[in-house]
């Protein structure tokens, strides 16, 4: 026998996750190096939307730091999108009784 109560918390469970979805896409989050060399724009599902670089970067004589920066800049934006969707999820994980959540 089907537990349609069962049912219609697994599809209010399914909508609260694709609402989510939708509102990690729409979200900006920015990520700054320390100097302001380089500033990387992602969005919540983790797909970078914008990079800026300044003028001092870009001259030659600072191509390693530039560098050294970029790989910085952009995991501090994946380490901030990474935390905002666990914890835009973790209402949905509890719902579905997850021990911990």
């Amino acid at each position: 026998m089907v537990d349609f109560g069962k049912v219609k918390d697994l599809y209010k469970l399914q909508k609260q996750a694709r609402e989510i979805q939708k509102e990690l896409k729409d979200t900006e989050i920015e990520a700054r190096s320390n100097d302001g060399w380089v500033t990387i724009v992602f969005n919540g599902e983790q797909h970078i939307t914008e990079v800026t670089l300044s003028d001092e970067a870009m001259a030659p004589e600072n191509k390693k730091e530039l560098e050294k920066q970029l790989l910085n800049t952009i995991a501090q934006a994946i380490s901030r999108s990474q935390a905002l969707a666990a914890e835009k999820m973790k209402s949905v994980m509890g719902g579905m009784g997850l021990p911990g959540m």
